[in-house]
């Protein structure tokens, strides 16, 4: 598999994660001024809270296997930035893992610090892509945080997908924490 076809693959995903998280947006809401909506956004939260950890879980594994193929394949040195992303995303994937499998809906909790700290980390690194003079002398000459790697569809690349990942992880772990059948969990 070629890495580009990677990079169109995690593009794609990304995609349709962005997608996700507008129409769950939308149909929260909508939720507080409608009744059917309301019905709606209960159905959906009720589909996601009870597998939320297994559904962040496999966002986690799929966002680190994607930043070890990217480094450990296609060469791509991370700077300082995607290091400190990696710090964030890499330990999700074993504590949601740890979490799916105990049923611990208190891993929800932990695992949502971890991607808040990621996120900020992720929308910052893209915000330098676009705006170098934002740069804080945070990474090396030789590893340039503003290096842009790639851009599929013009607009995605690396630090947008970790922040998608993170994106998708916190609003997965909202639904679970804030679900009433699931904020009691032993």
């Amino acid at each position: 598999m070629s890495v580009e076809t990677v990079q169109l693959f995690y593009g794609l995903l990304a995609l349709l994660a962005w997608v996700v998280i507008a129409v769950l947006a939308v149909i929260r809401a909508l939720a507080m001024a409608s009744d059917g909506a309301r019905d709606t956004w209960d159905a959906v939260t009720d589909a996601i809270a009870p597998n939320a950890l297994g559904l962040a879980w496999l966002v986690a594994f799929l966002a680190t296997a994607g930043s070890l193929y990217l480094s450990e394949v296609a060469g791509y040195v991370p700077c300082t930035l995607c290091w400190y992303q990696r710090i964030a995303m890499y330990p999700l994937v074993v504590i949601l893992a740890v979490g799916a499998a105990r049923r611990d809906g208190a891993a929800a909790i932990y695992a949502l610090s971890l991607a808040v700290v990621g996120a900020l980390i992720a929308l910052y690194h893209s915000a330098l892509e676009w705006i170098p003079a934002l740069d804080t002398g945070a990474c090396s000459a030789a590893t340039p945080c503003t290096l842009v790697w790639f851009r599929v569809f013009g607009f995605i690349s690396l630090p947008n997908l970790a922040l998608t990942a993170f994106a998708l992880i916190i609003v997965i772990l909202l639904i679970r924490v804030r679900h009433p059948d699931h904020r009691s969990d032993p």
